[in-house]
This record gives structure tokens, sequence and C-alpha cells, in this order.
């Protein structure tokens, strides 16, 4: 397996590879990372879908990608997922699979006219005394200190940010910016979390650092993912013969090593009650997802509170059970061990009363039925105690939603502190109860509030104990390779895998990432897995990163003006020079 970047590598089609017809797939878990590594099997392996098993012990695939109506409690999902134009790997897949709402067209080919029609940007990105727009005129607040801070983070080895805490690497001064306000709300980041994984996002997403503040950076699609993303791609693979086994939970992967080779040789289950599994030869591949951001997800009412279940976690279980074969498969407790520090709350909002979605309108300033984008992003309320932030995506958000009715997401950073309005911690809060809060912080005049969250709106409230557990701190080895070495028929996939490149995770890019390096290792697939995005590497977007960090404040050069203008002219005369004026750093004397 080998990465690439370019047009011949990626219109490229590999040729069979050599042994395929004799192999047979298994893959544990139904998530976007199972469903892309089958895909990519089928695809580029040119396996046939009929020798390719795909285990999940709930009953619907899609993992983390969810969107359903429950029955008697609404719609619900547990979250959503941002999405932008340099998700290499997830396009390259995407591109094959058809849409569901255009004959003739690919999933890829819809999204990417979506958003040319209907870009995505925020008008109001934070709001203060409710509902209130926060003045932060899309300014990151950056003092010298935290920009040197960021630099310093930003040319760090990752050795250097091992097993630190955010908080360890920044003063308080960054921590009360804009910029982290803008950060830690958009990718859930708290203070106590990896600086590694700071440390990749900032490289990742170096170029869209600009559109941090109104996340013209962010394209959505027209639904939520589950029926957006998940289900072309389940119909997709269900036509080719992939079999799903539902209700079925993988209870231990056993393995040979001896010496330096290592091979998977049984699956164990339980589906329906009863004992089963499998015995797996060389030929037999497995996909491995361990460990899980939903795990032991549980779902409130309007009028009942989420539950914290602490409780023995499946997909935990399994992976400290095959962690403890062989040093290479990784420390699950450095990410599941301690849940106070990885759970939050969030929260679907369906509003049933057509007053509700005129203060949406008032914040997001678009109309919300419109069809089109309609708050862009999450809206953080900045002086909320349990740092609530919501959004509206375009609506209807689910196909069979009524028109007249507005699916909202809400979450908290905070979800141990007593709210605002209600006085008491999210998660002890039940759905109309988080609707009160949120309808506080929208602007809803206090006398309109209880009634309006009591019947305008139907709320259900989800706690995820491990929703953000990838990143806690860690080292190098606490996440398995996606193949470790001497492997011979197996791979970790998702976001628990270590992938061989600088890609972050919590995305939907690296649980289509690891699957495609997985089944291009293990087949010795003869195309390039896509790189990521080189922009790190690209001066043009350091410089224009470094220009809005510094909120457009250019360099004045030193001494007196005839000086400055013989410096400044020295510095204008070559290409590096130029681009330091294009982009605004060096101020003219």
């Amino acid at each position: 397996m080998y990465h690439s970047s370019g047009n011949y590598e990626a219109f490229a089609r590999p040729r069979k590879p050599e042994g395929v017809d004799d192999k047979t797939a298994w893959f544990v878990g139904a998530g976007l990372a199972s469903l892309a590594g089958a895909a990519f099997l089928i695809r580029d392996g040119q396996m046939s879908g009929e020798k390719i098993t795909i285990l999940e012990r709930l009953d619907l695939p899609g993992g983390a990608l969810d969107g359903i109506a429950v029955p008697k409690k609404g719609f619900v999902i547990r979250g959503g997922r941002e999405m932008e134009n340099h998700f290499e790997c997830l396009w390259d897949l995407f591109r094959s699979i058809p849409s569901m709402e255009i004959d003739g067209a690919s999933v890829l080919d819809e999204f990417y006219w979506l958003n040319k029609d209907d870009p995505n940007f925020s008008l109001q990105r934070a709001t203060v005394e409710q509902g209130k727009d926060a003045q932060t005129n899309g300014e990151f607040g950056l003092s010298d200190k935290a920009q040197k801070e960021l630099v310093k983070i930003f040319l760090a080895t990752r050795e250097e940010m091992e097993n630190k805490r955010i908080d360890e690497v920044f003063g308080s001064e960054f921590l009360a910016s804009n910029f982290w306000l803008y950060w830690r709300t958009m990718f859930a980041f708290e203070e106590w979390h990896s600086a590694l994984e700071m440390k990749l996002y900032l490289h990742r997403f170096v170029h869209h650092i600009g559109g941090l503040p109104d996340f013209s950076a962010l394209k959505f699609t027209k639904y939520n993912q589950y029926e957006s993303l998940v289900m072309p791609l389940y119909k997709w693979l269900l036509d080719r013969g992939v079999e799903f086994r539902f209700s079925t939970e993988v209870t231990d992967v056993g393995f040979e090593i001896d010496g330096d080779r290592k091979q998977a040789t049984r699956i164990d289950w339980i589906a329906d009650g009863e004992a089963g599994g499998v015995d797996l030869g060389a030929d037999d591949l497995v996909f491995m997802t361990i460990g899980s951001l939903t795990e032991n997800s549980d779902d409130g009412s309007h009028h009942e509170p989420a539950r914290l279940d602490r409780g023995p976690a499946p997909a935990w279980e399994l992976w400290r059970r095959i962690a403890a074969k062989d040093p290479s498969f990784g420390r699950p407790d450095v990410f599941a061990g301690d849940i106070d520090a990885t759970k939050w709350e969030s929260a679907t909002v369906t509003t049933l009363d057509e007053r509700i979605p005129k203060y949406i309108q008032r914040i997001c300033k678009r109309d919300p039925f419109s069809g089109k984008v309609v708050t862009g992003g999450i809206v953080s309320v900045r002086d909320s105690s349990w740092l609530l932030s919501w959004t509206v995506n375009r609506q209807p958000h689910f196909k069979n939603q009524p028109k007249d009715q507005i699916v909202a997401w809400v979450y908290s950073l905070f979800v141990d502190v007593p709210g605002d309005y209600v006085k008491k911690p999210m998660n002890e809060c039940t759905g109309e109860e988080i609707t009160r809060e949120w309808l506080y912080h929208m602007g809803v005049p206090v006398e309109e509030i209880d009634e309006l969250a009591a019947t305008g709106a139907k709320t259900v409230p989800v706690m995820m104990p491990y929703v953000t557990s990838f990143f806690m701190p860690r080292q190098a080895g606490d996440r398995p390779d996606v193949v470790p070495e001497g492997a011979v028929n197996f791979a970790f996939i998702g976001q628990f895998a270590e992938s061989s490149t600088r890609d972050c995770i919590f995305t939907t890019e690296y649980s289509v990432r690891t699957p495609m390096e997985a089944v291009y290792t293990l087949l010795g697939v003869e195309r390039g897995v896509p790189e990521v995005f080189g922009s790190t590497y690209d001066v043009r977007a350091l410089l224009n990163a470094t220009a809005r960090l510094r909120d457009g404040a250019e360099v004045q050069l030193p001494g007196p003006h005839f000086l400055r203008e013989k410096v400044y002219e020295k510095f204008t005369d070559n290409e590096v020079g130029k681009l330091l004026v294009d982009y605004k750093l060096i101020e003219r004397p």
C-alpha cells in the first residue's frame, strides 16, 4: 500500500489482485468504516460481494452516522458530521455510489451540486444575552502570546505533544479567545483533551482557518447522514450480494502469533442469544472496528432524562480482549477509562409550534423552511453555563418529516453544570427542560418559555459516555496500526486505528481512510490511497492562515520611514516578498 495524489492515480483502475477469488472477508461492526471497506473490496479489490459478511450487534447499519424516527419519542440524531472538499478518501468512495435522489448521478454528484447551488456559511456564529449577537466580528482575538503558543504547537514534533493536555500547552489568554470558542464548539474539544490531536487538527485544516468564524469551510448533506450517506452505500452493497448479520455481537477474535507472523484464526459471536463463530484461514480476511464513540448511548424523552450508562460496553470489552493478546493491538483504556472526561449530551428538538421557528429565523437571519442553508453550522451561546450550541440544517432533515416542523440539534460541552434558566445540569434534564434552556438562550420571552417547551416541541436527549474518547491524551502505540506488523489476514479500522498518515479523527474521512488502507494493504491493490491534502506544506495556505490568525494586523517593519521604504523594496522584489504583501502580512511604509 502507498499514498498518492493527482489525477493519474485518482482515475486509474487497478487490475484484479492475485488470489482474490480464493479469499473471503469478515467485518466486525456495520459502521461507515466497515461499509466503506466492503465497497473497496468490491470496487478496487474486485472481490465478489457474496464472499463478504458484515456482523453487527445492532439491528441496522451506520454506526455513529444515524438518523431515525423513534416511535412515541420523535426524531433522533446523536450528532452531525461536518465535511469539506478535501475529504479525499470519502469522495473517492462516494463517486462510485449511486444517488438515491437523482437518476444517473452519484452521491458525490448530488452533494457537489447541492453545495454549489446552496453554499454553506453562517450569519450568526455566536450569541450572548438571550439571543443577541456576540459581536465577535469574525475575529479570533488572539494575543501575541496566544499566537506564539499556536505557532509553537504547530512546529512541535508529534512526540513532544504525546500525553499532553491542551491546557498544558496553551495559557489562559488563548483559552479566553474567540479562536478557542470557535474551535472547541466546532470540534468538541475540551481543555483536558489531547494536545497531539489539537496539533493534528491545526495541520489538517490549516487551509480552513479563515472559515472558522463563519463556517464557509464546511459542506453538509441534504438530509441527515444516515439517509444521505449510509442508505445509498448500504443499498449498493446489498445489490452486490454482501451479507449483513444484524443482532450479532462479536465477543472475541482469536489469533495465532508465531514470532513476527500474526494470523486471525477465529471469530466468536452471540446471535439471537446463541453462541456461534467461524474458524479462519490465511485467506479469510478480518476487518475489526474497535472501540465506539456511540457505545452505550442512552435516549431519554421529552419527559425523561437520558441515562449515563457506566456498565459494560460491548465494543470496548471486545477491544480489551483483543488487546490482551498482543502489545501491538493497542491500549483501549487510554480512551475508555474515564467516562467523566469523554461524555457529553446532545438533544434533537422537533418543533410543533409555529412560534419557535420565528426565533430561529431571528438569530440565523434565514427562513428555516426555505429548504436551503439555515444556521450554516452551530450557533454557540457564549455565556451559557452549559456552553450550549445548536444548529438547524437544511429542512426537512428527514425525508418523512412533516413540512411544518423543524428539526434542530442541541449539544453542550459542560453537562454537569446547572443551566442558566433551568438551574439543573443538562445530564439531569428531560427533553422538555433542555428545550426550556434552549428557548431561553434564543431570546424567547420568559413568560412564554415553559408553555412553549411543554407543548410546542418534542425533544429527545441522548447521553453518550464515550463520544470524545478518541480525544484523550495519547502516545504512539495506544492505537494499533491499521495493519499491524506481521499481520497476514486482519486489520483494525475506524477511529481507533492508527492511520499511516497525518490525518485526524472524528471525521467521516478517517472512517473511510482506514479501511481503504486496510483493503489496499491486505489485497495488494495496485492503486494509491489518496494522501491527506497537503495544505500544511503550502506556503500560500500558511500565509493566509497567519494573516487570519492576526485578524488582519500587518507586521510593521522597523526603523525610520526612509529605512522602512528600503527594506520594503527588498522584500517585494522577489516571489516570497510578493506573497507576504499579497496576504497583507507586511505593512507598506
